[in-house]
């Protein structure tokens, strides 16, 4: 295999990885800085506090983003890992 294909898979998978994490980490960070918007203004320091909503909002997400995601890893699998390794 040619150095230019190994890196060019590895940069399509990483930027894959990043497309496939991005609504996960979206939810996070969105439900993380309501709540510590909440913290704030209501003076309630409680550590605990965040991870159930954040927990909660990145179960949804997930479940609702699964075929998304299992569409994208399958079709680069499909579409570049599988050709390389069978010499296509």
């Amino acid at each position: 295999m040619d150095e230019v294909i190994f890196y060019d898979t590895l940069r399509q998978g990483l930027w894959i990885a990043v497309i496939i994490s991005l609504p996960i980490l979206v939810a996070a960070l969105v439900t993380g800085v309501t709540i510590g918007l909440f913290q704030a203004l209501t003076s309630i320091q409680e550590m605990t506090l965040t991870f159930v909503p954040k927990l909660a909002a990145i179960v949804i997400v997930y479940w609702m983003s699964m075929g998304f995601m299992a569409e994208t890893l399958s079709s680069f699998f499909t579409g570049q890992i599988v050709p390389m390794i069978a010499g296509i």
